[in-house]
């Protein structure tokens, strides 16, 4: 039943006591946000906490954690404050530590140094405390199949303690805004992989939280579902919540976030806006070649000693669906190669060429790239698999 109820899977530490019942809280009416063209209402309640950290919602503080028996921390004295209404993203290759962040923030793993804060509230000292401040959204879905979406709604409500007629109000207003009320009745099971997203999103909202903590938000969602709750994320940002998210989609966090801290090793790399982030990339590009052609490992060689080339890597080419096509031998596939450029990249258009011309290839095709978050990510984490 408290699996159910706690809709993010929180367990108690031994001898935490559970939050009590109904009473708990002090429900005030929070003034309402006027937020144009949108479907996603402001808040109309309030659940009361701790004062904030100076205008933040989400801080970490020197935080550590290592397991038993490991050789290195997980996640190694992180520091980063966000901000109340604050879209922050957290990147990192798989293994990077994001993720024991996260659960330290949400009072599911202890941390071994360090201070964590959610809304104003140590997640230590205070964990059912700070389990009021936060709701989780995962990656994949922990409905409860044996009941209705409606009821998922109502029991995460009732674990935080919103009275009986209040929670059912909040339940039918979210199923409402998140287009679901016509099938409130309706079990899980029944759902598409981006309605569930809704319904987990919804009913994450239930207790009114300070900061949603959302892991992969869009993972495996067709297009329109993605956009769909791309839009609905704004809107929460717009009526006040603060969210925090990890993605491995750079366009999501490129587009979503205010913020984008990358992590690695446990460490974080580099905290700043995406734009900023991307500025430090300022000079680098890409360069595409097509030739009309086959060509050797010479030619390769070649267009890597052009001065500014960093390296040079083969481009699969791409099937009419989208999909790569089946991999043809190198010496009967036309070349195509990027060219990874430490200077701008139309510079290097007429070397490039004249490369080409000297091995006794035709240039068909040049595509110019710009720096991206996923350039940044790469350029901070290295492209080896983890």
């Amino acid at each position: 039943m408290c699996r159910s109820l706690a809709g993010f899977g929180e367990i108690a530490s031994e001898g935490e006591k559970r939050p009590p019942p109904v009473g708990r809280f002090s429900l005030r009416t929070r003034k309402q946000v006027h937020v144009p063209n949108v479907h996603l209402r402001p808040y109309d309640f309030e659940v009361t906490g701790g004062a904030l950290s100076e205008g933040s919602t989400a801080e970490t503080i020197d935080l550590v954690k290592r397991y038993p028996k490991a050789r290195v921390n997980a996640v190694d004295g992180v520091s980063f404050a966000v901000a109340a209404g604050e879209v922050f993203g957290l990147l990192g290759p798989n293994g990077a530590g994001k993720t024991t962040t996260v659960g330290m923030l949400t009072t599911r793993v202890r941390p071994s140094g360090g201070t964590a804060l959610v809304g104003g509230v140590d997640v230590v000292r205070d964990p059912v405390g700070a389990r009021q401040q936060v709701a989780v959204v995962p990656q994949r879905s922990n409905l409860d199949r044996s009941i209705s979406i409606r009821d998922n709604l109502i029991f995460h409500a009732a674990y935080h303690g919103v009275p009986g007629r209040e929670r059912e109000r909040r339940a039918d207003d979210l199923l409402e805004q998140f287009g679901l009320l016509d099938r409130a009745r309706d079990k899980p099971d029944f759902f598409s992989g981006g309605q569930s997203q809704r319904v987990m999103i919804a009913r994450a909202l239930m207790h009114a939280p300070r900061v949603l903590f959302l892991d992969e938000p869009t993972t495996g969602l067709d297009p329109a579902a993605r956009l769909f709750v791309w839009d609905r994320l704004r809107e929460l940002r717009e009526s006040g919540v603060t969210l925090v998210l990890t993605t491995h989609d750079m366009d999501e966090a490129a587009v979503l976030a205010d913020r984008v801290g990358i992590m690695d090793h446990g460490r974080l790399l580099a905290l700043d806006t995406p734009d900023a982030l991307i500025g430090t990339l300022e000079g680098e590009g890409t360069l595409e070649l097509a030739a009309d052609l086959p060509a050797d490992g010479a030619v390769v060689d070649a267009l890597g000693a052009l001065a500014g080339v960093e390296r040079v890597e083969s481009v699969q080419i791409q099937a009419e669906n989208g999909a790569a096509e089946t991999p043809a031998p190198p010496e009967s596939q036309p070349l195509r190669v990027r060219l990874y450029l430490t200077g701008g990249a139309a510079l290097q258009v007429a070397p490039a060429a004249a490369v080409l011309a000297e091995h006794g290839l035709a240039l068909q095709d040049v595509k110019l790239g710009t720096p991206t978050l996923e350039d940044v990510f790469i350029h901070l984490t290295g492209r080896t698999l983890r």
